[in-house]
């Protein structure tokens, strides 16, 4: 049996755009520039979050 991994951001964030593109700073200065493995899957989601509340997509007709 296959089991497949889901890509699909599933935030549903009541932060704002400015809040999170200010822990994604955060993480970079505590970081002194350079990522660990832990610290880029942290950058990773936290871009994945600021880009839905960003730009929201449209919702679609049914």
């Amino acid at each position: 049996m296959l089991h497949s991994m889901s890509t699909t951001v599933e935030t549903v964030s009541e932060r704002s755009a400015a809040e999170v593109n200010e822990e994604i700073r955060a993480l970079w200065r505590r970081s002194g520039g350079t990522l660990t493995v832990e610290q880029r899957a942290e950058y990773q989601r936290l871009v994945m979050e600021w880009a839905a509340v960003a730009a929201p997509r449209p919702a679609r007709a049914a």
